[in-house]
């Protein structure tokens, strides 16, 4: 089952409103599968900035999402001295958003590698991720979705049918600055494909076949790709069924594999396009009588851009 949302905003029209929709979104696909939830969301962050979000393991897994006393600052500090830059941190229940002017990969390695209670949700300059076990809608809450804007976002509700519910394996994933997925559908080669990526210099933190594929889609970003070019080569290379929903940092892209089993609405208006696994998510949106729907076609990558 699972179910996916995401909505990018093509003018300033509803960025106010872009974690209230978001929600309302993703409340209507909780019935997919209600043991766990996430969004990314997208601003205009701060200019020479990257955001870390990071999870306190030790509580990510009781459903009250209270943190039992993550020494965030103490960590920082740390942080600071192997950056040699400063870090500022904004802890919210059992998560923390760092923001540094020092290198976000960097970071990254180094909170994996040293910091064993601690996962990295996300890195980059725009994206804040937030995710939980339990319902939608109390994860919403929680962090507070509702309050956000910014010009886009992908959400995910899961149904854990092939492994342990914890908030670490839930959707959404990131390993690269920016760069987020959430996938219905399952890949049949992801070992062999986190093999070679890892020996390309990607870090991976779960047994989540959809990590790997945000962190293929990372590595050819990151080796000078375009979205457009990088999801073409994954119609080659990833092999099983999936739908995807890929935020980056400028643009949002949806793809299904060439069978496309994993269903998928997409409605476009002048002023945002969203789609879903089910059109009674976009049903919820403003002026959605006046848009354009369609069926992504399978093997056929769609993207938007900010700049385009």
């Amino acid at each position: 089952m699972c179910g996916i949302v995401g909505l990018f905003l093509k003018t300033e029209k509803y960025r106010s409103d872009l974690g209230r929709l978001t929600a309302a979104m993703l409340h209507e696909m909780r019935s997919r599968g209600p043991d766990s939830a996430g969004f990314a969301v997208y601003d205009q962050g701060s200019a020479n900035k990257t955001r870390l979000t990071l999870l306190n393991k030790a509580t990510q897994d009781t459903y009250d999402g209270v943190d039992s006393g993550s020494d965030w600052r103490s960590m920082a500090a740390s942080l600071e001295g192997h950056l040699n830059a400063e870090v500022e941190v904004r802890p919210l229940a059992d998560h923390a958003v760092l923001e540094t002017s020092g290198d976000g990969r960097a970071a990254r390695q180094w909170v994996i590698d040293n910091v064993v209670d601690v996962d990295v949700l996300s890195y980059g300059q725009q994206i804040e991720l937030f995710k939980s076990v339990g319902d939608p809608d109390l994860v919403a809450d929680r962090y507070d979705l509702a309050g956000r804007s910014g010009t886009h976002a992908i959400a995910h509700t899961r149904m854990a049918t092939e492994s342990a519910i914890t908030t670490s394996g839930s959707h959404p994933f990131v390993t690269g600055s920016d760069t987020c997925l959430v996938h219905n559908g399952s890949l049949s080669n992801h070992n062999q494909l986190r093999r070679g990526l890892e020996r390309n210099g990607e870090s991976f933190q779960t047994e989540n076949d959809s990590e790997v594929a945000a962190g293929y889609l990372s590595w050819r970003l990151r080796n000078g790709d375009t979205i457009d070019a990088a999801l073409e080569q994954a119609l080659l290379d990833l092999d099983g069924f999936y739908t995807f929903a890929i935020g980056i940092k400028d643009g949002f892209a949806i793809l299904r594999d060439p069978i496309a089993c994993k269903p998928a609405v997409v409605a476009e208006t002048d002023d945002w396009v969203a789609m879903s696994s089910e059109y009674r998510a976009i049903a919820q949106l403003p002026d959605v009588e006046h848009s354009s729907l369609f069926e992504p076609e399978p093997g056929k990558v769609y993207t938007w851009s900010l700049t385009s």
